[in-house]
């Protein structure tokens, strides 16, 4: 069963991004470089509740 995800901009702390995950093939929290349109760059985005 895949799960809602959201991902949280590290350096602004704003919630960007909506995906889904699959817990059985990767049980830990997620992180992953993408655009974060109100810094204007590439930042770290870690998943969050």
């Amino acid at each position: 069963m895949r799960t809602r995800i959201t991902l949280a901009c590290e350096s602004c702390k704003r919630r960007n991004y909506n995906l889904t995950k699959d817990k059985k093939t990767h049980p830990d929290r997620m992180e992953t470089k993408k655009y974060c349109r109100f810094c204007k760059s590439h930042t770290l985005h870690k998943e969050t509740k």
